[in-house]
C-alpha cells in the first residue's frame, strides 16, 4: 500500500471510529432522557448549591478516577516502553471512545494500544489484561465480603444455596488472587499449548511483573475502587439522605460485584446497571428510582463525558507507523 493511500485509509478509520462512537453517545443520551428527567426531579427537591457542589465532586472524581487508570496503564506498560504520563491519559480516553461501542468494552484495547508504536500493540494488550485482572480481583474480592453480608443478613429462605454460591465464589476469589500474584503461570501455561506457544513474544510480557509491582498495580485499582465508591456515596447521601451508609456502602460494594459479572454493551450497560441496582438496593431503601436516577448519572458522567473527551485522541491515532 502507497504512503498516500495508507493516508486516506487512516483518516476514513479515524472519521468511521469518531461517527459510530458519536452515533452511540448521541443515542445513548436520548435512550436515557426518562433517567435524566427522574435525576433532574429529585435534584429540584434539593437545594440548588448542594446540588451543583455535590455534581462537581462528582465529575472531579471522575477525572481523579481516570487520571489514577493513566497512572496504572503507564506502570503496566513500563515493562514494553516507556511512555509519558499525558500519552497515558491520551490513550485511556481515546479507549473509553473506542468501548462504548463494543461488548464489554473490549474496544477499550484497541483505543488504547493504538497509542503505542506497532511493535508493542499485542503485547499491549496482555499488559493491560493483567491491569484490567488487578481491577477485577480487587471487585470481586470485596464484592465477595459483601455477599456474605448479604446473605447473612437478608437471605432467610434455601440458606443452603446462597451460602453454597457465596463458599463457591469464595473459593474462585481466592484462586483469582493466588493466580495474579503468580501472573507468570499463565505465560507457562499458555507455553504448554502447541499452537500458542509460537506467540510467545506476545503474551511473555505477563512474566515480567514481580510481586512488589503487581503489589502496586492493584494499589492503584484499590485507589480507582475508592474513587467511584465515593462518587455513589456523594450522589446516594444527596438523594436518599436517610439510607443508612453502612448498609449502603456494602450494598454498593454487591452491586459493583453482580455488574461487573453481567456480560453487557456499554450502550445498553446503564440499564443493566439501573436493574441491577434497582432489586439490590430494595433491601436498604424504598426509593428506587432514587437509585436508578443516582446510578444512570454517575454512569453518564464516568462513561461518556470521556468518551466524547476521548474522541479528541483519535485523531492522533497512527494506525500504520512503523516506530519501534
Amino acid at each position: 500500500m502507497t504512503r498516500s493511500a495508507k493516508k486516506v485509509v487512516s483518516y476514513l478509520l479515524k472519521a468511521g471510529i469518531l461517527i459510530v462512537a458519536g452515533w452511540f453517545i448521541y443515542r445513548q443520551f436520548n435512550k436515557k432522557n426518562n433517567d435524566l428527567k427522574q435525576f433532574e426531579h429529585f435534584a429540584s427537591q434539593i437545594s440548588t448549591t448542594h446540588v451543583v457542589i455535590v455534581m462537581g465532586l462528582v465529575v472531579l472524581l471522575m477525572f481523579l478516577n481516570w487520571f489514577l487508570e493513566a497512572l496504572k496503564w503507564r506502570y503496566v506498560t513500563k515493562t514494553l516502553i516507556n511512555i509519558s504520563l499525558w500519552e497515558a491519559v491520551e490513550a485511556v480516553f481515546c479507549g473509553l471512545t473506542w468501548a462504548v461501542t463494543t461488548p464489554n468494552r473490549l474496544g477499550e484495547y484497541g483505543g488504547r494500544v493504538m497509542f503505542l508504536p506497532p511493535r508493542k500493540r499485542v503485547p499491549g494488550i496482555f499488559a493491560m489484561g493483567v491491569g484490567s485482572f488487578s481491577q477485577g480481583s480487587v471487585t470481586n474480592v470485596l464484592g465477595v465480603i459483601a455477599m456474605i453480608w448479604f446473605v447473612a443478613n437478608y437471605i432467610h429462605t434455601n440458606l443452603a444455596l446462597a451460602w453454597g454460591v457465596t463458599a463457591v465464589c469464595a473459593i474462585i476469589v481466592a484462586i483469582q488472587l493466588i493466580f495474579y500474584f503468580n501472573i507468570n503461570w499463565a505465560v507457562t501455561l499458555l507455553d504448554r499449548v502447541p499452537f500458542i506457544k509460537k506467540y510467545h513474544r506476545f503474551f511473555e510480557v505477563m512474566g515480567r511483573y514481580r510481586t512488589h509491582e503487581l503489589i502496586k498495580i492493584m494499589g492503584f485499582s484499590i485507589a480507582r475502587y475508592l474513587t467511584f465508591s465515593f462518587q455513589y456515596f456523594l450522589v446516594f447521601q444527596m438523594l436518599v439522605p436517610n439510607m443508612n451508609i453502612a448498609p449502603m456502602m456494602m450494598m454498593l460494594t454487591l452491586f459493583f460485584l453482580v455488574s461487573s459479572a453481567i456480560p453487557s454493551l456499554d450502550l445498553f450497560d446503564i440499564g443493566v446497571r439501573g436493574f441491577t441496582a434497582s432489586h439490590l438496593f430494595v433491601y436498604v431503601t424504598d426509593q428506587n428510582i432514587a437509585v436508578i436516577a443516582g446510578v444512570s448519572s454517575i454512569w453518564l458522567i464516568n462513561l461518556f463525558i470521556p468518551a466524547i473527551l476521548g474522541s479528541l485522541f483519535v485523531l492522533k491515532l497512527k494506525f500504520f507507523d512503523r516506530a519501534d
